[in-house]
């Protein structure tokens, strides 16, 4: 019995430390009405290395994890497959760099609103950790003065 105990308990212990990814100060940005995408921006970090590989919401058709990049002087926007988590390093989502983008809206994400998020990670053993979360919507105009100083999302194409 003791053996089993013990063998109960480090398996329980192996579990808790597979991926261990924090989410801290997520949010969305709101909507006006007809507007058909937004992004979700938070910070994350890993005990461990991994990787950021899928991320859903039921408010939107389409979600996918985005970088944005400077071009040839051309703010440039495109979906990546993974996000590479470092052990121990906060890594950033934020407008004018990677987000995740909600595309497809099925309907307003209003000021106030609390998006449901789900998050995809995998380890380094290709073990995956699912995060569900509840980001708040922030105003239009969050984040507005960094947005305007890394080419926002305004012009953005999808």
């Amino acid at each position: 019995m003791k053996r089993l105990t013990l063998s109960l308990a480090a398996l329980m212990m192996a579990v808790a430390a597979q991926a261990q990814v924090s989410v801290k100060d997520a949010w969305v940005r709101a909507t006006v009405p007809q507007q058909q995408a937004t992004g979700a921006f938070m910070q994350l970090v890993s005990a461990k290395d991994a990787k950021l590989v899928e991320a859903r919401s039921p408010v939107a058709g389409v979600v996918e994890i985005h970088e944005m990049a400077m071009v040839d002087q051309v703010m440039k926007m495109r979906a990546v497959p993974g996000l590479e988590l470092p052990a121990g390093k906060m890594v950033e989502l934020k407008p004018g760099g990677y987000h995740v983008m909600l595309m497809d809206l099925k309907g307003q994400v209003k000021d106030g609103d609390m998006v449901p998020l789900t998050l995809v990670v995998e380890g380094k053993d290709g073990k995956r950790q699912t995060l569900e979360l509840k980001a708040p919507a922030r105003p239009l105009n969050a984040a507005a003065q960094k947005d305007m100083s890394q080419g926002g999302h305004g012009a953005m194409k999808h």
